[in-house]
This record gives C-alpha cells, sequence and structure tokens, in this order.
C-alpha cells in the first residue's frame, strides 16, 4: 500500500494537468552558473509553432495540446545551450538551468571568407528575401500594455490577438482580430490626457517593424559604425553578435544567424544627449526623450518570423509647443508576445475576423471577461511586481468610479 501510495503521489506531482485536452508545464529557467532568474525565454513544441517565453523572473506556464505530449519542449535563449526535455519528464515548477556557451570566431566554421561587421550586416539585408516569409501568413499574440506617470503606475491592459500579414516586404500593418481582453485597469491620468486622443497600444506597436518598414540599424546607413562583438550559440545555430553606433543618437545590437545571415534579434535604442534632442517636440508638447525596441523572430519551415516585440519610450510632457514647463514625464512600455505561427497553407483552415478599430483604444474594445477562453491561452504569467501593480491599480479604480458616484 505504501509503494502504491507513493507512486500515485509523483505521478500526479507532475505539473500535467489534462484540461480540455490540453496538458499545463509550470517551471523555472535560470543560469546554470549564477542561479540567477533568465526572462524572454523561449519555451516551444520542436517542430511546431507552438509556444510561450518567460516572464521577468523566469516563470512560465506552458499550455500544450495532449495529442503532442509525446513532442520535445525546447527551452532556447541567445548565448545559452538549449534543452530538450519530454513533457512527461517535467516535474511541477521544475527550475531548467541553462549552461552559458560564449564562442569566438576561430571557433566557427564559417562558409564565407571572414567578412566585416558591416559587410555581414548588408549581406542580411541583401537575403531578407531567402529568410522572411514571402507569401501571406497568420500570428496569434498576446499584448501588454504598462505605462507610468512620473513615478505612478496608471494603466496595466493585456489582450489576445491574432495578425494578418501579407509577405514580409509589403509596407504596412497587418490587420488585426482582437480576441479577447484580460486585464484593463486604467486609473486616475494627468489633465493634460484629456485634450488629447489615446493610441491604440497595437497599432502602436506594429507600425514599428525595420524589417517590413525597411528602416534603422538594418540598412547600414551612412552614419553607422559596426563591429562584430562574440558569436553567440542559439537553439542549434549560432549567431554574430554586432554592435552599432550612429551617433549621437543611436545604437543597436543585431544577432545575426551565421549560416542563413537571417537577423534573429534587433536591439534598439535611440536617446536625447544632454539636454539635446533628437526630434523636436510636438505640437501638443510631446518630446520623446528616450525610444527602446527590440525584435525577436523565430525559424518555422525554413523562413523566420516574429517571436517578441517590446517599445518602451519616455516622453517629456511640456505645456506646449514653446513652453519650458515641465507638466510631467510618462512611460509606456508594450510587448507582443507570439505564440503560434499559421502559415499560408494553413490559414485555410483558420477563422481570421479583422475587427479591430485603430481610431478606437484597446479599452473601449473591451467586452466581458472570458475565463474560458484564458485557460489555455499560452501567454506570459504575471511577475511579482507586475501583480502588485494590478492591485494598486485596481483599487485606484475602483476609487475612481467611487468619487465619480
Amino acid at each position: 500500500m505504501f509503494k502504491w501510495l507513493t507512486f500515485f503521489f509523483l505521478l500526479f506531482s507532475l505539473k500535467l494537468i489534462a484540461q480540455n485536452e490540453y496538458i499545463t508545464l509550470t517551471g523555472e529557467v535560470t543560469d546554470n552558473e549564477t542561479g540567477e532568474a533568465l526572462p524572454f525565454v523561449s519555451i516551444y513544441l520542436e517542430g511546431t509553432s507552438i509556444g510561450t517565453t518567460s516572464n521577468t523572473d523566469g516563470i512560465f506556464e506552458f499550455h500544450i495540446p495532449e495529442k503532442l505530449r509525446n513532442s520535445k519542449v525546447i527551452i532556447s535563449m541567445i548565448g545559452y545551450i538549449s534543452v530538450a526535455i519530454q513533457p512527461s519528464n517535467f516535474n511541477s515548477y521544475q527550475t531548467i538551468r541553462l549552461k552559458e556557451n560564449m564562442l569566438t570566431l576561430s571557433e566557427v566554421i564559417i562558409t564565407d571568407e571572414q567578412l566585416s561587421a558591416k559587410q555581414i550586416i548588408k549581406k542580411a539585408y541583401e537575403s531578407l528575401d531567402d529568410n522572411y516569409p514571402l507569401e501571406p501568413y497568420l500570428l496569434e499574440g498576446f499584448v501588454r500594455d504598462l505605462q507610468k506617470e512620473d513615478s505612478t503606475y496608471i494603466e496595466l491592459l493585456e489582450c489576445a490577438a491574432k495578425f494578418s500579414y501579407e509577405r514580409y516586404d509589403v509596407k504596412h500593418e497587418p490587420r488585426v482580430e482582437l480576441q479577447a481582453v484580460r486585464r484593463n485597469y486604467i486609473t486616475n491620468k494627468h489633465p493634460w490626457n484629456e485634450e488629447w486622443e489615446r493610441k491604440n497600444s497595437i497599432v502602436d506597436l506594429i507600425e514599428d517593424d525595420f524589417i517590413r518598414f525597411n528602416y534603422g540599424p538594418i540598412k547600414v546607413g551612412r552614419g553607422w559604425k559596426y563591429e562584430i562583438e562574440s558569436i553567440l550559440p542559439f537553439d542549434k545555430r549560432q549567431v554574430y553578435k554586432i554592435v552599432g553606433v550612429d551617433n549621437p543618437y543611436s545604437q543597436a545590437t543585431l544577432y545575426i544567424d551565421v549560416d542563413s545571415y537571417a537577423f534573429v534579434r534587433i536591439e534598439y535604442n535611440r536617446a536625447a544627449k544632454k539636454r539635446s534632442y533628437y526630434k523636436r517636440r510636438l505640437s501638443n508638447g510631446q518630446q520623446e526623450i528616450a525610444y527602446n525596441l527590440t525584435l525577436e523572430y523565430q525559424e518555422y519551415k525554413g523562413k523566420w518570423y516574429l517571436k517578441y516585440q517590446k517599445e518602451e519610450d519616455t516622453w517629456a510632457i511640456f505645456k506646449g509647443l514653446e513652453s519650458n514647463k515641465l507638466l510631467f514625464t510618462k512611460y509606456p512600455k508594450k510587448e507582443l508576445f507570439i505564440n503560434r505561427i499559421i502559415t499560408q497553407e494553413e490559414i485555410g483552415y483558420y477563422d481570421f475576423q479583422a475587427n479591430l478599430d485603430i481610431n478606437r483604444s484597446i479599452e473601449n474594445h473591451s467586452e466581458q471577461y472570458n475565463p474560458d477562453f484564458w485557460k489555455n491561452y499560452n501567454a506570459p504569467i504575471l511577475t511579482k511586481k507586475l501583480s502588485i501593480i494590478e492591485q494598486y491599480l485596481k483599487q485606484a479604480q475602483i476609487n475612481v468610479k467611487s468619487d465619480n458616484k
């Protein structure tokens, strides 16, 4: 009886909970040497486009179809050796330790002659047609919008959406189907906001795409200077890490696949220097003083698709176009996590209905919360910090509604 009970306990201690033909895996990803949490690690089913991402605390929750339980789960991050685990081998809240692996140029087999950093980027730019989809496709994704004014958080909004894209080089934003809103907490903002229309969070994200709109550090503009910093492992391949600078305001880090010359990840930062601004002030008194964009891609069926996107800004809000009176500073942060890719050959079996009004903010699209939709939806779970922010905003929203009665 004791042995039977022990077996029973071990069997059900696994976080493999079949709900509506889904299995849920939970865990934490850390650095093998330091034990520090690894944020934004890719977790996906091998040979599929189904995946999720660890949060900034390294924690993840991954829902996979029961019928795919025999597929391997791949955990990967640039600069680390990937790990493959069978779902049946997962323990509840398992800790997965990734080993860092720094390579030197001499350790890498490069088929072409030795290229300079600028030549590598030029070759990657010339290889866009080879690496990115030339047919329409769909992406499923999760959007998180977090807003702060000065030191006070004023908004947390989360939603699920589908994105219908044309081929990669068609220079317009995708059509969007807003599927569901999970969190929608907005409290009192500075009175300045009442005079200006709030921008749609999703549209604000999808209009910034260096590859689709053909601009930024991938084009090797006249002022950009580049150098190879290192070569890193990434998901059974190797990538160049190239650092670029365009003085005085811009810098970028580009990760480029050694074999295909695909842009795997792009990090771009632009900031004011010594009170000198790279962009003139807008007529409503807004002055952007910092802009950070991250784009990461994943390979599926021989092409590279968006995996993760983050846009983080800092805006100084002045009383007017010519005024030097600073009203407040706002810090919008928007993220898009892609959890599924649907290629053209799969689209015919996949329902899509564009319903997003780009002239309306997401909260004005919101419908009643649907817990069944979110039960097995792959999205990064809230961190401890975000949970505290959520509770603060929830209470602040209640207080605002009470004051308005």
